[in-house]
């Protein structure tokens, strides 16, 4: 299996505060968020089991730091390993759940206040923001508590419940009657996976995004991975792709030894190029395992597969070239220079290439695409669209005029039929396609107002802006290439507020532009958990952003992304101003002209 690192943002912040009606005797103390938990056992260098109740002593954040992580492991055991952590006498306050009913709720922490009291008991007070329910099939779905704020005490565990008896460690009082996972502890004790499903036309595999303990046993891996694929797809992805037959079972578990692995499956029908799609989907499911695998029908065993070579003859991505950089200068797009990376020619006749703003380009199969926003006469734009084997030599030119539109973003396909992509103008979103044709896309949102969107490599999933808020969404496109509808959006959980722009930079994760405090550039999951600040220093609004996104495919280089902010570009890998004299093919501005800011940069692979 894979064993790749989750992200996360942790940070600290110390509060004095003073009054609220706490007596003047009393010791208040503010923390921040919790750090990293006390290591318990440890698998491969990640822990595996959260810290016991004993761990932290009589260290009253550690001991919140460990009862946040309580929860973390197989589900079976969560609530044996919570009621560990509360006193004996208030366990039956947490009322336990069995089987799939088993959730955690993920949030991420604030402040944490300690009120020290009269009784010897310590009032907890922490600050949450609401991420998701974590289920026992591995999806974060989204939150259902609407808490902002638990309250809970805690106690000595020494005889009489005083003291600071360190080997005796604490006790919680008055637990809330949910399971609390931090999002630390989800990315300490819990491996993120992707499992894949064929999308409608079964012509491309889409990521879904799981969580596996680190606790589960290697042997149990495969079995866990089989039984979230006959489970089918995360609520939010199933408009755009499809499961396994419907009826499909697992035979028994899941078996395995020495790199050969053996699956069962019930499954209905005697397609034989419908179980080679399975045998494609469980090889790419099963991350980076290596060695034979044996799948079975019904006990019928098909052709012993290598896991590597499937996946070598079956590539999830039509990516075969690595990305060229291009900008606007002065109103045409150029090549972008940078050391070691290649660059090429504009993919445009030069009688086209003038009066634009912004411009998305992508290599389809056999052919360039380009959509461009240009200028059509005082403050309106139009959208400019074409397609040719290399070079784009005839544009069509929407109908209407816009007093803004935003970056045209390609919906990638691995076949011949005709391309399609996707644009904001005046804040509605449209669907265009090869001649220009814009048609808006209805989106059943609170806030219709849409400011960015983005595409992820797999073509079949977006992400948007809309009302100031972050939403990921799957496409179900029509086989004729002529249309599209949109699944309802999932709405994420995110620090950042003000949000201005948004790109895929991985297969699950997104770069998204907006606010900290002052302006930043955060790394965020696709459901919203785990977020890492890239750079928290931008200093002005980012009014265009995109990004390479790593794939499994091809994988380098890593993350890159560039960005716009106060008419100045900048690029990533390593951060810095992209200047004129990186600008290919420009001549040198006469002595004394101070040369132009390159501006709306972007990628063509």
């Amino acid at each position: 299996m894979r064993a790749r690192p989750l992200l996360g943002a942790f940070g600290a912040a110390l509060l004095l505060s003073a009054g609220c009606g706490i007596p003047a005797s009393s010791d208040v103390r503010v923390d921040g968020k919790a750090g990293t938990a006390t290591e318990a056992g440890s698998s491969n260098g990640r822990s595996s089991e959260p810290p016991s109740r004993t761990a932290s002593g009589s260290d009253n954040a550690a001991f919140v730091r460990n009862f946040l992580s309580a929860a973390a492991g197989e589900p079976d055991r969560a609530y044996e390993r919570v009621k560990a952590f509360i006193a004996p006498e208030h366990r039956p306050r947490l009322q336990d759940k069995k089987g799939s009913e088993v959730a955690l709720t993920v949030v991420r922490l604030g402040e944490t206040v300690f009120t020290f009291n009269s009784d010897s008991t310590t009032t907890v007070k922490i600050t949450v923001q609401q991420i998701g329910v974590l289920r026992t099939n591995g999806t974060l779905a989204p939150p259902v508590a609407t808490e902002t704020q638990y309250e809970f005490r805690l106690r000595s565990g020494g005889l009489g419940g005083v003291g600071s008896d360190e080997r005796a460690g604490q006790y919680l009082l008055d637990p809330p009657n949910v399971l609390l996972l931090s999002d630390v502890a989800l990315q300490q004790y819990y491996q993120d996976e992707s499992i894949y499903f064929w999308n409608s036309d079964r012509t491309r595999l889409v990521p879904d995004q799981r969580y596996l303990p680190y606790a589960v046993p290697d042997e149990r891996r495969v079995n866990e991975v089989v039984r979230w694929l006959v489970g089918g797809p995360s609520d939010w992805l199933r408009p755009g792709v499809v499961g396994l037959p419907d009826g499909t079972e697992l035979i028994n578990n899941a078996t395995g030894a020495n790199n050969r692995w053996e699956v069962n499956l019930d499954m209905s029908g005697d397609d034989q190029s419908r179980v080679d799609q399975v045998i494609t989907q469980l090889a790419w499911s099963l991350g980076d395992l290596p060695g034979e695998l044996e799948l079975k029908i019904r006990n019928n065993s098909q052709p012993v597969q290598d896991l590597d070579e499937r996946r070598k003859a079956q590539q999830l991505y039509p990516v075969r070239e690595e990305p060229q950089r291009y900008g606007v200068y002065e109103g045409a797009i150029r090549p972008l220079d940078f050391a070691g990376e290649p660059s090429g020619a504009v993919p445009l006749t030069p009688e086209l290439n003038r009066a634009i703003v912004s411009a998305g380009l992508a290599r389809g199969v056999d052919r360039v695409l380009a959509a461009l926003v240009v200028t059509s006469g005082k403050d309106r734009q139009r959208l400019a669209v074409g397609a040719g084997s290399d070079t784009v030599a005839a544009l069509g030119r929407s109908a209407g005029e816009y007093a803004s539109i935003g970056r045209p973003v390609w919906l990638r396909t691995a076949d011949t039929r005709p391309a399609q992509g996707l644009v904001v103008a005046d804040g509605r979103l449209y669907r265009f396609d090869e001649a220009a044709r814009m048609s808006q896309v209805p989106l059943n949102l609170p806030a219709p107002d849409v400011t960015a969107v983005a595409s992820a490599l797999d073509g079949q999933r977006i992400a948007l802006i809309a009302g100031g808020r972050l939403y990921v969404a799957a496409l179900n496109l029509d086989g004729s290439g002529s249309g599209l509808s949109i699944g309802p959006p999932r709405a994420l959980v995110t620090s950042l507020t003000n949000l201005s722009a948004v790109d895929w930079i991985g297969e699950d994760r997104l770069v998204v532009a907006g606010s900290a405090g002052q302006p930043a550039i955060y790394e965020i999951s696709v459901d919203g958990a785990l977020e890492t600040p890239l750079r928290t220093d931008v200093g002005a609004k980012v009014n265009h952003l995109t990004a390479y996104p790593t794939n499994r495919s091809v994988r380098v280089p890593t993350g890159a992304y560039m960005y716009e902010a106060n008419k100045v570009a900048y690029r990533s890998s390593p951060f810095e101003r992209i200047a004129p004299e990186q600008v290919r093919d420009v001549p040198t501005p006469p002595a004394g002209v101070r040369p132009s800011n390159p501006s709306a940069p972007f990628f063509l692979y």
